[in-house]
């Protein structure tokens, strides 16, 4: 391998990203939009829950049950009704996602020294949210309910009660408790795997296409020079992509940062490797651009998107999505991400993950110049 040749095929790729305005916009342009778009939007924080509420007993008891849902950080008061017509209409229309209903005798009972109920009507047609919505009013309801029993034994017993267990939380590596704090890492990955293997994919593909491949093999070049030169200008976008994406991470999204700098620069670059020679695999198996670009948002975007637990748990995956999981090279670096950046760790706790990229990548680069070396001959 001579330097010379491959900086002279780095120079004619620069030449043909600078020229081609929208390879630039995709390589530059389109991470940051993705990276504002789902930072912005993509959130799993359930919180200021529209409440409706029918207060039948209209008491001071239900009064007070009804402030603690509205003095909490979860619930926004959306209204009061008198009638389940309006409620039902309330939730069709997604002005009230949950619905709180207190009966006529709450109040009564309570005094009595009974059992009281409550009604939460909650809109399922999205039962994540729901779910975790009938949880909040749950732990207010059950606050609620032990400090009537509290008073209610002091009243009994004549001195001051206390609870006798309480639990003092405290949230290690991400304290304000933001879903922010792990899309934003988890969402370079996914970009940074999406664009570098999208931009490569369509690099030799081109050549076929546009009929100078044959002029290229004609030349002393050799498969591994050409593809090391092709991927010299797109590690450098990738690169630049890489940094703006870590400073509006910090300076935009406030995310935290706790690890080591150049262990982040470092496996970055490693991941870049692994997408772009991914990227470069695609474009010398399909001819075509159209094949190559397809193929390539399907081999990376839907994979990295939906099975790197950037969003979903891998664990509540289906047992063979679990497995599959493990040859995709996004959830590894969304480990290294959320690790490096919330956790602090370095390469004794990231190490198996830097393992394998390091394998994958070489496997993927061994196998493109062989497949290369086996078109041109």
């Amino acid at each position: 391998m001579k330097f010379q040749r491959v900086k002279a095929v780095a120079k004619k790729e620069f030449l043909h990203v600078i020229r081609d305005w929208r390879s630039l916009i995709m390589g530059l342009a389109i991470p940051m939009l993705l990276l504002f778009m789902f930072g912005y939007a993509l959130t799993l924080d359930v919180d200021q829950v529209p409440l409706m509420v029918w207060d039948q007993s209209n008491t001071p008891a239900s009064r007070d049950v009804v402030s603690s849902f509205t003095g909490s950080r979860y619930f926004t008061l959306a209204g009061y009704t008198d009638k389940y017509r309006e409620i039902e209409r309330a939730i069709d229309e997604r002005r009230a996602l949950v619905a709180l209903v207190i009966p006529p005798d709450f109040a009564r009972r309570l005094d009595a020294g009974r059992q009281a109920r409550v009604q939460a009507l909650v809109d399922g047609s999205d039962s994540n949210t729901a779910t975790i919505a009938l949880g909040y009013a749950e732990f207010i309801v059950a606050g609620y309910s032990g400090r009537v029993a509290l008073e209610r034994l002091g009243r009994t017993s004549g001195a001051a009660l206390t609870q006798p267990i309480t639990v003092e939380p405290r949230v290690w590596f991400n304290a304000d408790m933001l879903s922010r704090n792990a899309i934003v890492p988890g969402l370079i990955a996914v970009i940074m795997m999406v664009i570098a293997a999208l931009l490569t994919s369509l690099t030799v593909a081109r050549e076929w296409e546009t009929g100078t491949m044959e002029q290229l093999i004609s030349t002393p070049l050799t498969g591994p020079e050409l593809i090391i030169g092709k991927l010299v200008p797109y590690f450098c976008i990738g690169i630049v992509d890489l940094i703006l994406s870590l400073l509006v991470g910090r300076y935009v999204f406030q995310v935290p940062f706790r690890g080591d700098r150049p262990l982040l620069l470092a496996m970055s670059i490693l991941f870049l490797i692994v997408a772009l020679a991914l990227g470069m695999l695609i474009s010398i198996v399909g001819k075509s651009q159209f094949v190559a670009s397809q193929f390539a948002m399907v081999a990376t975007l839907l994979p990295a998107f939906l099975l790197s637990g950037f969003v979903f748990p891998i664990e509540n995956m289906p047992f063979l999505l679990r497995i599959f999981t493990h040859i995709i090279p996004a959830r590894y670096f969304v480990t290294i991400l959320r690790g490096i950046y919330l956790k602090g760790v370095g390469l004794s706790v990231l190490w198996g993950e830097a393992l394998f990229l390091v394998v994958f990548g070489g496997v993927v680069l061994t196998v493109a110049m062989w497949r290369f070396r086996k078109k041109i001959t």
